[in-house]
């Protein structure tokens, strides 16, 4: 059994796919972003850079140990559950270094710049916005490229489905919240297309639905979730 710590956001479906697709025995720890759980100090245990998705898993692999195990970084946590299930990742050294690059890229720059796109889009404060959209738009924009051009070719990013494929999803799905069109990437429309067809992303999009944020808190209503600074994680935020 895995305890998954999750809010309905893009990164927490990533890793919500990825328990589906596997059938895996899990139990939905829902954390509310908004009141502050991710600071809570039992969780930040499990994710010391209180974020969520985070795992932990009750039936490790031997090699772990015999304790439970968690896991932060959605990143991570795609590549423990492939290995654990021996699925949706190559097992040759070239595949696993392709994996390795198409993980990292999705973590360090395709994540990473459609949350800082939503947070001026749909949470930044009334006229501070102009200039971050236009920055994380375009960067946005240049990761959709990126992933265009990987898909020549190929129906799925290694070739076969893969936790790669996973993990860049959500951040596509959402191109029309973002404001951005994905007319100029028909590689990546297709794609998106075909993943999110499948039962196990349906299930993973779904779930807790009803919980999504859907800009009721904002950098101008909520510190907890915008303007973090060290005292978020130091315990003294404000002082």
């Amino acid at each position: 059994m895995i305890d998954f710590y999750y809010a309905p956001t893009p990164n927490g479906w990533k890793v919500a796919i990825m328990l589906e697709e596997c059938g895996l025995d899990y139990t939905t720890r829902l954390l509310s972003l908004a009141k502050g759980d991710q600071f809570d100090p039992d969780f930040l245990e499990i994710s010391p850079n209180a974020k969520m998705p985070a795992i932990v898993d009750h039936d490790p692999p031997a090699a772990y140990g015999a304790n439970p195990l968690s896991v932060f970084e959605s990143g991570a946590i795609m590549l423990y559950l492939a290995e654990k299930m021996g699925r949706f990742m190559p097992t040759g050294a070239l595949g696993r270094k392709e994996t390795l690059e198409w993980l990292f890229w999705q973590v360090g720059n395709q994540g990473p710049m459609g949350g800082q796109l939503s947070h001026f889009v749909n949470y930044a404060p009334g006229g501070e916005q102009d200039y971050g959209r236009q920055r994380y738009s375009g960067e946005y924009e240049r990761n959709l490229a990126v992933l265009e051009k990987r898909l020549d070719g190929r129906d799925y990013i290694l070739g076969d489905y893969s936790i790669c494929d996973m993990i860049a999803f959500p951040w596509a799905f959402i191109a029309k919240p973002l404001t951005v069109s994905l007319d100029g990437f028909p590689n990546v429309a297709a794609w998106r297309g075909r993943i999110k067809e499948r039962p196990a992303v349906i299930n993973a999009i779904n779930l807790h639905k009803g919980d999504q944020n859907r800009g009721k808190h904002t950098a101008e209503n909520n510190s907890l979730l915008y303007n973090q600074n060290a005292g978020h994680i130091m315990g003294d935020a404000g002082n």
